[in-house]
Parts: structure tokens; sequence; C-alpha cells
């Protein structure tokens, strides 16, 4: 729907005859965060074709509203001075003519994560639409939304054939430059992507919330769901809110350029719960960085524009309702979960300095049958022949984690502990010896018997 902003009304000289109604929402279980552009003052959409074509364009003005575009019924406007702007009818997928299509409700971006045509998104970007499309590809099938973590992802039949893009595992460097692509202001710039670029400002967002990162990439209504992406087009987040004017009129700070993204070990536990395969990839030590002409080139392709259509809720699979229940609610995580969480994993990385024998008996206790291990589904019985391999060729192993470097996410039922060691390996009959620095993720189901599902990390020095 569309959204309108009465104070920016107000000082532009624009009188809104009709009431609004408070249009966001907070997910479910949530403490409220009214500071995070994500809502808006919306009016209904039942009757926006009414009213739509009694008005002239040049009455109609499209304000923001939680990064991304809405329909409604049009609000009249009295011009009460003469102003430079131009005035727009919103249209989503036909440019900026008056005529829109009937049932299409907002738009966002998302991208393509496989091979399977399988999309990600921002839940709060397709939640409540009776059906997504994607322009010039297809219709969307198989929806399902986390609200919680603010995701959401389904299938577009004809997608098979579309580049996608992998996961980042390792962690985001602070201060690292990245970009953002997206579809924004649909209507009123081109329906050709866009590209912002930026730095990574916070390793966490809001009060201290692991799940995000805080970016300078600036991003537009009509961005939400978008890729961002590192210079070798990795996805690292996807673009999620900005904080905006409500955050000034609460505290009279006036902020510029603060957003935020939901970290990629977010998206892969919420894939990983949906069973959406997808990949994984970290820069390769001494990789030269694309350029972001370059890099465009690479990611633009797999952003596509998402359609919402119509305004009922859509049945999601149940998978995602039992995931929002059981989670941790946003913004107060379990420690006791995620303390638990990082002794597993230490524990496992400790024991795999001891004898080969109690190492592999170690993996046979914590593992699940079937892992993803590293960027592949591997039976149990091949991750133990691996490692038995991996054991005999390196009889002495000592490994010592970085303590400052664990970071801890929870959601969709799972954890993803990751961070840095450094290590050391030596084979005395072979007479060899390596030592250097590696990244380690883990990925732990929760529950009564807790499992590591996934096991990925690479080596960072050497």
């Amino acid at each position: 729907m569309l959204c309108f902003d009465r104070e920016r009304a107000k000082r532009e000289h624009f009188d809104i005859s009709a009431e609004t109604d408070f249009g966001g929402s907070q997910p479910e279980g949530s403490k409220e965060r009214p500071h995070l552009l994500t809502t808006g003052e919306c009016v209904s959409p039942d009757v926006y074709r009414d009213v739509m074509f009694s008005l002239q364009p040049r009455y109609i003005r499209c304000l923001l509203f939680s990064g991304f575009w809405r329909m409604a019924r049009v609000m009249k406007l009295n011009i009460q001075t003469a102003l430079s702007a131009v005035y727009i009818t919103m249209a989503f997928g036909v440019g900026t003519q008056t005529a829109i299509a009937d049932d299409i409700s907002a738009s966002g971006t998302g991208f393509f994560v496989n091979d399977q045509g399988w999309v990600v998104t921002n839940a709060h970007v397709v939640e409540g639409c009776t059906s997504v499309s994607i322009p010039r590809v297809g219709d969307g099938s198989d929806l399902a939304i986390d609200k919680q973590n603010d995701l959401a992802a389904f299938r577009i039949g004809e997608g098979g054939s579309k580049p996608f893009l992998p996961l980042r595992r390792s962690q985001p460097r602070l201060g690292e430059d990245i970009a953002a692509y997206g579809f924004p202001l649909t209507g009123v710039l081109s329906d050709s992507v866009k590209v912002t670029t930026g730095n990574i400002n916070s390793l966490v967002g809001l009060e201290n919330d692991t799940r995000y990162l805080q970016v300078s990439t600036p991003l537009q209504p009509g961005n939400s769901g978008g890729p961002v992406v590192d210079q070798w087009g990795s996805i690292v987040g996807v673009s999620t809110a900005v904080l905006g004017s409500s955050f000034k009129n609460a505290t009279g700070i006036d902020v510029q350029n603060v957003n935020f993204a939901i970290r990629s070990n977010v998206i892969e536990l919420f894939l990983q719960s949906r069973n959406i395969p997808f990949e994984t990839a970290d820069p390769v030590a001494d990789a030269k960085p694309f350029s972001t002409a370059d890099l465009s080139e690479k990611v633009s392709p797999s952003v596509v524009q998402v359609l919402c259509h119509g305004g009922s809720k859509i049945a999601v699979d149940n998978s995602a309702a039992s995931a929002e229940t059981s989670a941790p609610p946003p913004g107060a995580p379990d420690e006791d979960l995620r303390e638990a969480a990082i002794n597993v994993v230490r524990s496992l990385i400790e024991q795999d300095s001891s004898d080969p024998s109690s190492s592999l008996q170690v993996v046979a206790n914590l593992y699940a049958d079937t892992v993803s291990y590293y960027g592949k589904q591997r039976s149990l019985g091949e991750v133990l022949a691996d490692k038995r391999d991996y054991f005999k060729r390196w009889p002495e192993r000592a490994y010592q984690i970085r303590n400052d470097s664990v970071m801890v996410t929870c959601a969709n039922g799972a954890c993803m502990v990751s961070g840095v060691y450094d290590w050391m390996v030596r084979s005395i009959p072979r007479n060899k010896q390596a030592q250097g620095v590696a990244r380690f993720s883990y990925t732990i189901s929760l529950g009564a018997n807790p499992k590591i599902i996934s096991e990925a990390g690479n080596v960072v020095k050497q």
C-alpha cells in the first residue's frame, strides 16, 4: 500500500484530508522498536481504485515507507503553494503511467541463492501477499516466511537458469567495503537495478543484536530484501531497515545514513531450516577485489525485483510458524543458549588436539547423520572417514581459539558459532610441519539432543 509521511507532507505544504492508520507491525514476540523505519502512516488499499482515477496525477505524491513502496487509496492533496517537485503516480512494472496493475500492492528486492530458482528477500516485502512474482521471469511458489528474522524465500519455476549468489561464510570485518543492490523508488527512478557502496560500520545492530550489521550503503524504499555483498560478490547481508525520522522525533537527534542488514549466517540458518540449498564462498587469500563496475556486472544478473500481489495473508509452510515460536525473541537472545553453543564448539576444537581415536569418538557423538561439510552434504560416515585420513596425515595437532573473534548467532532453532583459531600440525614420520591461522564455522541444531549440522572454514594464513 502507499504510505504517507504526515509531517513531511505538512512541511511541503500539502493538506492531507483523509485520516490514516499506523501501518507497521513488529514481529510476534518481539519487544517494540519504534525507531526503526519499518513503519509508516498508511491507508487501506480496498478503495484505492475508486479514488485513483478521479484525481490528476500531479495531485498524487508518494512518500517513504519501510524500505519498499506500498499501494493504497490516494489521499486528496490540496496544493497551497507552487512547488517545483514532480508529482508522480506510482506504478510497479509499468514506469510512471497513471494506470497501475490492479493487484500489485508492494515492491521490494530479492536475489537468487541457488540454481533451482530460489529467491531470498525480506519477510516484510512479501508478508500478507496473495502471491508474489518477478517481472519478466514468473510467479513465485513455496513461500516460506520467518517474521522474527525478517527473512523470506520463494521459488520461481523459470528461475533455474538464472545466476545466483553465494553466501559468505567467514565473518565480515569492521570497515570492510561493501555494495548494496536493489530496485529503489519504483516508478520514480529507472526500472534497472541500482548499486550503492559503503562500509560495514558495526558488526552488531541495535541493542547489540548480533543478527545484524550496521552499514553505510544508502538505502531507499525498494531496497528491502536486496543483497549486500563484499568486494568479491558474496552475500554478507540483506538490506533491511534504516534509522529514520521517528528516531529524531523521539530523541531530537538527527541521524544520517544509519542502515541495517541481516547477516549472511542468519540467512544460512534460515535456508537450512527450510532445506533450501545454497552455496558458500570466502575470499581467496590475496585475491584481488573487483572494482564496483566489475562487481556490478557479476552481481546484477542475480538481483530481481519482487512484486507483492493482493492484500490477503498468504499461507506459509508449517516450518516457518514453528521456527517463529521456538527461536529467541529479537533483541533478547538467550545468553545461556549462546554460551552452551560456544562451549560445544570450543570442546570440539580442543578435542581435535587429542589422540585420533578420542577425536573421532567426539565427532561420532556430536555430529548429525547428515552434515553440510564444507559446502557439500555428507553422511556422518563420510565425515568420519575424511577426519580419519586427516588425523593419519597429521598425528600431532594443536588449536587455539582467539576468544575475541568468536561470534554466535541463534535463529530458526539453531546456533552458528564462528571465529578464528591458530593451528599447528606435525608429522614426525613424514618430517613435515605446518602452522597458520584459520576461520571456523559450526552450526548446531537445538533441542533435547543438540547436533552439529554444518562445518566450514578456510585457511587465512599459512
